[in-house]
């Protein structure tokens, strides 16, 4: 078998990155060999690389086939920042442009090509394509979004069809196809329609790690949640509504709430829809509204988060709509909202089809979605299941997961609210009652002289939001009454008084409250988070100055290295991941610069021959965290911890990871094998404290981020008495 020594070496100094992610080193070495290839990878996998790596190391142009001008044109611009030779031929050019980009790909000067299928199979194209075959060679022929090939795929293109000409034309270049979603069905349609032979079938696990999934019913408030997932999460995101007019209303609303939103959909023009998505890349503006027209192909590695608004159409839609965020591997959220009210608009739109099996298939795919909404069990375990992966669940970054929603006995809580209800002459609504529950100092209750019963005050130790989600619960078990007159009186009934005699139990399916803290590691010590702000301003100056994304310039996750690390060379500059060589020339002085001043701004100092940044340790534990410790001392397992103090487990780790920082008694061998410990050990003294992701990466799959979190406490502390010693 041939051996590829030198992969490591090209991948850093034309891209950056010191470890090839998983499967593509095997894929690039299969492409090395001339292999006809297969390769399905999830959005923010990595698959452009499959493709062009091998394009600079092999002789002669790779053509890739790309369905959207602004794929090419993204695709493009990130090639040439890192200096490499690629183009691309589209509509969008005059007939100038395209006959001197011709005359640079006839003279060798171009590596990669990139162009649509109809130019591509064109009368005019294809005997160009003959010269250039003759003349330099062509090294391979790479179908990006192949599904499109595929009538059984959710974005079937006709044109697409077309391809097989290549194999027939020129049988002796090798064919990749590349897509981010395909069934079995899918997949053998495009090795058949493109005619690939004996191709080398690479699929990627589609499990999106870093992408946090949650279903939240679409209710009154459900804007006022939007705005607040809008706000809370840094960064660009994405939110998809069913319709046009969805659309231009949510815009509406979200620019008048002083959101930097845009819209996109069919009805806009051309010209606006695309000055709407280079502002949205170029992160001129926070949040793109849009219909399902927008998003294949949109490179943009920072997405923070993807909301549907609406119901998806199927599931794969879905996968690859809420793929778009998190490409750079960073945590992001994926929101959907549902409600039954899309359903019907979508059965409608499915009725006007005229095509019976269309009908039946269309049905069919809305019910996989209705089950994916309405599942109880994790998330991915679905999604995973469509694609034919299985996978075990208690993934731990979904609702489900996380927020698992137990059936609890509130027969006590039901007791006081009904009799707070009967105390009241059954002459009030759920608030009035959650008032008096809750012990509320109003004017009607003291009007009332509600605040002299029994039941005032007795409900403080449950929120507001919990007494509703019982009064609910007791409304739809039939164990409450509401009036039909407007005024939603609450009145009791038989059942009611059963309860309060003790007569029947209550149980109530209780959600654990939805926030969720996505920052992967410890939390950023303000002065990253103010220096990484810096960088993003300079980031988007020299991008500006360039007219590219600033994602073209670093990702956010270099950015991320950078303001943690702080390097004071060029030569620590150099060794960040994403730093490739000629990015280093252009812009390392830049970046360093911008480093240095912030920290004599802040007056702060690198310890000598120690550039690596530690978060600042208080000794004492907080009282979250001895509660925590008294726990783990009594010998409690994390996951008896968590459910004793009615938290997620990883939030136990992170006060275990703290303990053991600030050198309290938590024995780290109980937790962490010590094989285990020693590999996470050798790697944190070779990258420094840096966050979870790439350290992950670097160890492998059978290493968790929970015990890389707590090795690395115990790695901090050292280190800190070291320093102090």
């Amino acid at each position: 078998m041939l051996q590829y020594p030198h992969l490591e070496k090209a991948l850093k100094h034309h891209f950056g990155y010191d470890q090839f992610r998983p499967g593509q080193r095997q894929i690039i070495e299969d492409a090395l060999q001339n292999r006809d290839l297969m390769v399905v990878m999830p959005t923010g996998g990595g698959k452009s690389l499959c493709f062009q790596l091998p394009a600079l190391l092999k002789p002669g142009l790779t053509v890739v086939v790309s369905p959207l001008i602004a794929l090419m044109q993204d695709q493009v611009e990130a090639l040439r920042t890192n200096n490499i030779s690629a183009t691309f031929l589209n509509s969008s050019l005059n007939t100038y442009k395209v006959r001197s980009r011709e005359e640079a790909i006839m003279n060798g000067k171009v590596k990669l090509l990139y162009v649509a299928p109809e130019r591509l199979v064109s009368d005019r194209f294809l005997p160009l394509l003959d010269v250039v075959k003759e003349k330099i060679g062509i090294a391979n022929f790479a179908i990006d979004e192949a599904h499109c090939v595929s009538e059984w795929g959710h974005d079937f293109r006709p044109e697409y069809r077309q391809l097989i000409l290549l194999r027939k034309r020129y049988p002796q270049v090798p064919t990749t196809a590349l897509t981010a979603t395909a069934t079995d069905r899918v997949r053998s349609d495009i090795i058949q329609q493109l005619g690939l032979k004996q191709p080398s079938i690479h699929i990627a696990s589609f499990n999106r790690q870093n992408l946090y999934y949650e279903v939240r019913s679409k209710s009154k408030q459900a804007y006022a949640e939007l705005l607040e997932i809008v706000r809370e999460n840094e960064g660009s995101g994405i939110i998809y509504c069913l319709t046009r007019k969805k659309v231009d209303e949510l815009t509406f609303k979200l620019q008048k709430d002083k959101v930097a939103a845009l819209p996109y959909h069919a009805g806009l023009s051309d010209e606006e829809r695309s000055k709407n998505q280079t502002r949205f890349i170029r992160d001129d503006v926070r949040v793109m509204v849009a219909t399902i027209a927008f998003g294949m192909g949109i490179n943009k590695p920072d997405v923070r988060f993807v909301i549907h608004s609406d119901l998806p159409r199927n599931l794969e839609s879905y996968y690859q709509e809420s793929g778009r965020a998190g490409r750079d591997d960073e945590p992001s959220r994926c929101t959907l909202f549902f409600s039954f009210g899309d359903v019907k608009t979508i059965e409608w739109s499915i009725n006007q089809k005229t095509d019976p099996q269309e009908q039946l298939i269309a049905k069919q795919q809305l019910r996989q979605v209705i089950d994916y909404a309405e599942g109880t069990d994790c998330r991915r375990t679905i999604q995973l299941s469509y694609f034919g992966e299985r996978f075990p669940g208690n993934c731990g970054n979904c609702d489900n997961c996380l927020y698992p929603k137990p059936v609890q006995d509130w027969t006590i809580e039901a007791m006081k609210f009904l009799s707070c209800v009967a105390r009241c002459k059954e002459r009030y609504g759920m608030v009035y009652i959650i008032d008096v529950l809750r012990g509320a100092k109003n004017q009607k209750i003291a009007l009332n002289k509600h605040d002299e019963l029994s039941t005032y005050g007795i409900g403080k130790d449950r929120t507001v939001d919990e007494w509703r989600m019982l009064g609910r619960s007791l409304l739809h078990q039939g164990l409450l009454e509401q009036t039909p007159d407007g005024y939603s009186v609450l009145k009791l009934n038989p059942l009611s008084w059963e309860v309060m005699r003790k007569q029947r139990t209550v149980s109530i399916a209780v959600p654990v409250a939805q926030k969720i803290n996505l920052e992967d590691g410890n939390t950023k010590a303000a002065e990253v988070e103010i220096l990484m702000n810096r960088l993003r301003i300079l980031r988007k100056q020299l991008a500006d100055e360039q007219a590219v994304p600033p994602y073209v310039i670093f990702h956010d996750s270099t950015l991320k290295l950078m303001a943690q690390v702080q390097p004071k060379t060029l030569y620590e500059f150099g060794e960040l991941s994403g730093v490739g060589s000629h990015k280093l020339a252009q812009y390392g002085d830049k970046f360093l610069a911008e480093i240095q001043a912030y920290r004599q701004e802040q007056n702060l100092q690198i310890p000598k021959n120690n550039p690596v940044y530690y978060p600042a340790v208080d000794n004492f534990p907080s009282d979250t965290e001895s509660s925590t410790l008294e726990l783990y001392q009594q010998g409690l397992t994390i996951e008896e911890i968590a459910q004793e103090r009615n938290v997620r487990t990883s939030t136990i780790i992170k006060h275990l990871s703290d303990l053991i920082e600030k050198n309290q008694p938590v024995d780290l061998n109980q937790l962490v094998p010590l094989e285990h410990q020693k590999k996470i050990w050798q790697v944190l003294e070779v990258l420094g404290d840096i966050s979870l992701t790439p350290i992950r990466e670097n160890l492998g799959q059978s290493y968790t981020f929970d015990e890389i979190r707590l090795v690395r406490a115990r790695w901090r502390r050292e280190k800190r008495k070291t320093e102090l010693s």
